[in-house]
This record gives C-alpha cells, structure tokens and sequence, in this order.
C-alpha cells in the first residue's frame, strides 16, 4: 500500500538550490545576442534589476503563504476555500504548464548545447516540423536527459535535492570565475551606446523590450512552495521566503553580471549581428577555447538543474491536483518505499517525452503561453493572500500594500501578452497553444 505522505528531507539550502536552479537555465548563453538586441548593454542590465525588483512583492507574497500552508499544491491551495473548485483547479493546471513546458526546451536544448562541442550531432536527419529538421543524435541525447531527470526523482526527494545542489553550486563556482576576468580585462568603452534602441524615449523602450521577457526567465523561485511539504522535520517555515528573496536576488545579479561581463569584452553590436552566444564572446575575446569550455561547462550545470527543478514543481502539482479528487485520483499515487509522486512523475515524463519530439520550432508559441501562465499563478497567490488577510483574527500582520503591488504586477505581465498592441503579445500559435492546454485540463477535469 502506498505511503499517505510524501518523504522529508529537504533544508534551506536545498529550497535555495530548487529556487535559484528554476530561475536560470541557458538562456544566458544561448539568446544573449537577443536580449543585447532589444536594449543593448544598459538596457538588457536595468531591464533584469527592474524586473527582479519587481518581482520582490510576489515572492514576498508567497513567503507568506507558504508559512501559513505548506502545501504541494501551493496556488490550489491557496485558493481553496476562496474560489469555486473549478477555478482552483485551472490556476493548478495552468501552473503546470509553466513549469512542464521549460522541461521539453531543456531536452532539446541538451542537443543544441552539446552540437556546439561536437558537430558530428548534426547529423542523421530524422524528420522536419516547421522548418527545423530534427536531428537523431540530438534526439537521444534530450530522452536520455529525459529518462536520467524521471529516474533521479522517481528514487527520491532527497536524491533529486542532492543533484540541485551539486549542479547549483557547480554553475555558480564557474559563474564567478568567468565573470570576474571579464570585469577585470573588460574595456568600459564597449558598453557604448549603451540602449539598443535611439531617440528620446529610446531608452525607456530599450528596457521595456528586456522587462517583458525576464518574467519568463525569471520563474521559479516560488516553486519552493511546491516542495514544502518535503521539508525536513522540525523545519523552521519561515526558512521557506529566506531561501526564495536569496534566489530572486542571486538570480537578478547573475543576469546582470553576465549581462555586463559579455558587453564588456566583446563588442555587443557585433555580438548582435553575428548573433552569437556567451562562449563565443569569450573565446574571441580572450582568444581562447578553454574558457568558452568553461561556460559550456557552466550552461551543461544550469541546464540539468533547471530541467530538475521545473520537473519537481510540476509533478508535485500534478500530484496536489490528484489528491484534492480534482482529477482522476491516480495521480495522487505514492511509491510505497520512495515516498514520490510515481504517477505524476510518468506522466510528466511522457508529456516531456512528446513535446521534445516535435523540436524548438514548435515549443516557441508554447514557451510564450508559460510567460502568462505563470502570470495567472502570481497573481491567484496575490489575490488569494489579501483575501485571506481581510478575513477577522487573521494571523500574522501581512502588509497589504505589498501584495497589492505584487498583483499589479502578475496583471500587468497578463495584459503584456494578451493585448494585441503590446509588442510579443499572442499571436495564433500561442492561442492555439493555450487552448489545447486548457482542452487538456477540462479532459482530466471531466475524468475526475
């Protein structure tokens, strides 16, 4: 029979290693040249110091809720009780896409990483979806990642917090080696123009064009939540909002420093142009392969712990989603020894197994959708906190200014995809990518 609960293990260090290791994945390396693009040095950098600072009120707003209800199911529960369970489970099950949809970018992404270092991968055309011919090597490298991320956390909870540190502290050790030689032998002169974009109100859309998509990069430090109910013994539950504003500030100045390090030693128009990626950068730079190695290293790290750490938060809502009777109650199914979601885990898997099959070209509009979905779970935990705290004899004191500034702010990530003249808002794929989702859920919700 399986075990009612699941195992616990984890400390702080391991909330700010799910928290940190969500956020940053290899976006740094692989679209620098994009985010240089839209706002230049100057721009890209206050960009991610806006957007971090920004995002200070939310995660204040679930250090708060997470103390109060250390739940798996985090938005669900939060907005039990509150709102009709329909609602409830359609901030869970949009929720889940933005963590699911990161783990399929990373399978794919493995190959297009380890092509750099060896080309030979590209090589063995399968088929082709929208362009982007798929690759077999590539292919089997991103279900081989698959396979290792489904099997580290079907053994374990405490495995799988092992691996987010070595992986976290790994990437962090190589971060500082390469960021200190760039800000060491960098030329100021390169920052110059300092905005992507000219003109009197060049600068403020310079920002604006980096500020819409560090929401995007910038999920996860509230899957700490998704995990609280893993905590070790005798836990200290105010450790949970320390470990998420350390990762909400280490990961505001990894984008800035990195940001900062490339413009410095390589000229960022060029960078642009030839739309090349962080390794690049160096190794021209510093006329070196070993240091663009070092990177590689680095994004290899960020990558298994950000595919690690968005799979944990999607099968613990799946498998919050399942106990609460709001789908068929076999995802709430535990591993009788391992104490882990086991359902939950194998259905994440095949989803993650499907969606790498069909390339990047086609995960785009998707990646889109995770922008506003987890738009929708900030601002639910926003709303759900302040409801909960004009109720009488609320404990403890919440300042509410603060959520109500972090609601605007998951409103105004909503409204920056949905209306049509904000530039990257939806376009036909990107709705139809949403409709399917929420197609999905009203499938599982209708077999409950």
């Amino acid at each position: 029979m399986s075990s009612p609960h699941l195992h616990r293990s984890l400390t702080t260090v391991e909330y700010f290693s799910f928290g940190f290791g969500t956020m940053i994945g290899v976006g740094w390396v692989i679209v620098m040249d994009d985010w240089l693009g839209r706002g230049g040095p100057a721009g890209a950098a206050l960009g991610y110091l806006l957007g971090g600072l920004l995002l200070l009120p939310i995660a204040y707003a679930y250090s708060r809720l997470v103390r109060q209800i250390p739940d798996a199911g985090a938005e669900i529960a939060y907005c039990e009780g509150l709102f009709p369970p329909l609602l409830s489970f359609a901030t869970g099950w949009i929720m889940v896409l933005a963590y699911l949809i990161v783990c399929p970018w990373e399978a794919v992404a493995i190959g297009n990483l380890l092509a750099r270092i060896l080309p030979q991968l590209n090589s063995v055309p399968l088929y082709q979806v929208a362009g982007q011919t798929i690759y077999a090597p590539r292919l089997v490298a991103g279900l081989l990642l698959t396979l290792l991320i489904a099997a580290l956390n079907y053994r374990g909870i405490r495995l799988s917090g092992r691996f987010q540190n070595w992986t976290t502290f790994g990437l962090l050790a190589i971060f500082v080696v390469f960021v200190a030689l760039g800000l060491a032998r960098g030329d100021a002169s390169r920052l110059a123009p300092g905005f992507a974009h000219e003109g009197g109100f060049g600068a403020a859309l310079s920002i604006l064009l980096v500020l819409q998509i560090v929401p995007y990069f910038m999920i996860g430090f509230e899957s700490i939540a998704k995990s609280s109910e893993e905590s070790r013994v005798g836990y200290d539950p105010r450790g949970f909002g320390r470990a998420m504003f350390l990762a909400v500030a280490v990961g505001t100045s990894f984008y800035v420093l990195v940001i900062v390090a490339v413009s410095l030693v390589f000229p960022w128009q060029e960078l642009v142009a030839g739309r090349l990626g962080t390794e690049a950068a160096f190794e021209r730079a510093f006329g070196s392969r070993i240091i663009a190695q070092a990177i590689l290293l680095a994004a290899f790290l960020s990558l298994l712990k950000v595919f690690n750490g968005n799979f944990v938060a999607a099968t613990r809502l799946a498998f919050a989603i399942g106990r609460r009777g709001l789908v068929h109650p076999a995802l709430a199914r535990l591993h009788p020894t391992y104490g882990t979601p086991r359902v939950a885990i194998l259905l994440m898997s095949g989803l993650t197994v499907a969606a790498a099959l069909l390339g990047d070209a086609v995960l785009i509009p998707v990646t889109e959708v995770g922008s506003l979905a987890v738009g929708f779970g900030w601002l639910s935990a926003c709303v759900s906190l302040w409801m909960r705290q004009r109720r009488p004899g609320s404990q403890p004191a919440v300042r509410l200014s603060v959520v109500g500034l972090g609601a605007a702010v998951s409103l105004a990530i909503i409204l920056m995809k949905l209306i049509p003249a904000v530039p990257g808002s939806f376009g036909a794929a990107e709705w139809a990518a949403f409709a399917g989702w929420c197609a999905l859920g009203l499938l599982f919700w209708s077999r409950r």
